[in-house]
């Protein structure tokens, strides 16, 4: 996102402003170059991404579920921040400039956002590395391949609406001990006579199970378990554009987020964790089901032990496409680091039809040969 350059059309920002060694002008982050570029003159200004020092820290869960750090609060810089009436997102940004719209649903929407407390702040971040340019270059790719799309869909440039955004995340670590029992089922078969319709005798094959008590234990280190802070961009859709590389973070240094949009988190730290756990639990019970012996298995009962419980707060970078076709609004997302494209899109119902009476004209076909 650029620089507003007239008072009519302004832009949400990042929080803090980095001016041009050449002409003191605002600098922005460019994706593809990974440097600072000014938006007056164009000159480039090399930046360090380990110039902040230090490492990115893995806080103590339970230690800051039981008492939050006064110093663990705010962002440490002058902000303002807006909710959007529409989609429920609270933005982040410079508070000078003023957003005209919502970047997550394209409300016009947005009122001051009175905060209850602050926030906790972000260690780390990942930085943008996919361009706005790659990333336009591959929406339309994605585009073209939505078959059932409507064809005047397909013929609209609905890229020109795309964002840059800073997402709220929550990342967990854990050490599991995991007992697990459950009962183990052996598959044996039988030979079982019959008459068929005709009259005919018959054999075939009757499995059955032999079911055997069954326990054992897991170890596991759940690294960097993702939890969205966001209510302004649906999980489901996040979850189809992860993972990020998570392992690549730096300390949050703001440079990285000028000219973009950072959205403050509205799910807690509280609920991140109970989510974590949740999302753990279910992994955990996948892995003891796949360690139960035999060829199929009940009752799987787990008693997971967590330890060694830390947490991040991060920023991650998501390329977002708010639109609006016929009554309905839209979302694609791109993964500011992959790449990865997913989203929504209208269907045709012509489309969808001649493909369902293609389908039955096979059916009826193959019908008629065999008779």
């Amino acid at each position: 996102m650029s620089e507003a350059g007239e008072s009519d059309t302004p832009q949400l920002s990042a929080i803090d402003k980095y001016a041009c060694p050449a002409c003191g002008a605002q600098a922005e982050w460019h994706p593809g170059k990974q440097l600072l570029i000014c938006t007056f003159c164009g000159s480039e200004s090399p930046y360090d991404v380990h110039k902040t020092g230090g490492t990115v820290a893995e806080l103590d869960l339970l230690a800051l579920l039981r008492e939050l750090p006064e110093e663990q609060r705010g962002w440490d810089t002058e902000r303002r921040s807006v909710q959007c009436q529409s989609c429920r997102a609270v933005m982040v940004f410079d508070p000078t400039r003023v957003g005209k719209n919502c970047d997550f649903c394209g409300s016009p929407a947005l009122v001051d956002y009175e905060e209850l407390q602050s926030p906790i702040r972000p260690q780390s971040l990942l930085p943008f590395k996919v361009s706005q340019t790659d990333v336009r270059e591959g929406m339309k790719r994605w585009y073209a391949r939505r078959w059932f799309a409507p064809n005047a869909f397909k013929k609209k440039a609905l890229v020109d609406q795309l964002s840059g955004l800073y997402v709220p995340y929550w990342t967990f670590d854990a050490q599991v001990h995991c007992p697990w029992q459950a009962d183990s089922g052996h598959y044996y078969y039988t030979t079982e006579t019959y008459r068929d319709n005709k009259g005919h005798t018959r054999t075939r094959q009757v499995r059955h199970v032999r079911w055997t008590p069954a326990a054992g234990a897991i170890d596991h280190f759940f690294d960097d378990e993702p939890v969205p802070g966001t209510e302004g961009i649906d999980h489901a859709l996040l979850r189809q554009i992860e993972p990020f590389p998570t392992q690549e973070v730096v300390p949050y240094d703001t440079a990285f987020l000028s000219g973009f949009v950072v959205e403050r988190y509205q799910i807690t730290l509280e609920a991140a964790a109970k989510t974590s756990t949740e999302q753990m639990h279910s992994r955990l019970e996948a892995m003891c089901g796949q360690q139960v012996p035999g060829d199929t298995h009940r009752n799987l009962r787990i008693q997971p032990a967590y330890s060694a419980q830390t947490f991040k707060h991060l920023l991650l970078p998501v390329w977002l496409l708010t639109y609006t076709f016929g009554k309905k609004t839209f979302h694609v997302a791109a993964n500011g680091v992959t790449g990865e494209i997913a989203g929504s899109y209208p269907k045709s119902f012509w489309k969808i039809g001649l493909l369902a009476l293609a389908v039955l004209a096979v059916v009826l076909i193959l019908i008629a040969l065999q008779g």
